[in-house]
């Protein structure tokens, strides 16, 4: 099966860690966390995600300069605003962005 490659930008250090560990988990899935919205931009660039989880506390100005920076450079890439949860919901969450479109 092929690796999905996600991103995700977050505001909390520890939030981070855990979210990365729980995707990390999976392993079809290669998770990378960024802090910070220009190294975010940067790694996207060098990297074929799939996926960009978009954690809480992102002011609404930088979520949508984000979403439209990411779709501008990948007009298929799936952008889910997660704002927590069980390891359950991340996953559902993820499983989702990912399927196919005929199956959503």
């Amino acid at each position: 099966m092929e690796i999905i490659n996600i991103l995700y930008i977050g505001r909390n250090a520890q939030i981070l860690d855990i979210v990365i560990r729980l995707i990390n988990s999976n392993d079809n899935w290669n998770g990378v966390g960024m802090l910070c919205d220009e190294k975010a931009k940067q790694v996207f660039m060098q990297t074929n995600f799939s996926i960009v989880l978009l954690g809480p506390g992102i002011e609404q100005e930088r979520e949508s300069e984000l979403r439209s920076y990411f779709t501008k450079v990948n007009p298929t890439i799936k952008i889910v605003q997660h704002y927590g949860g069980g390891s359950g919901l991340l996953q559902s969450e993820i499983l989702s962005a990912i399927a196919p479109a005929e199956n959503r």
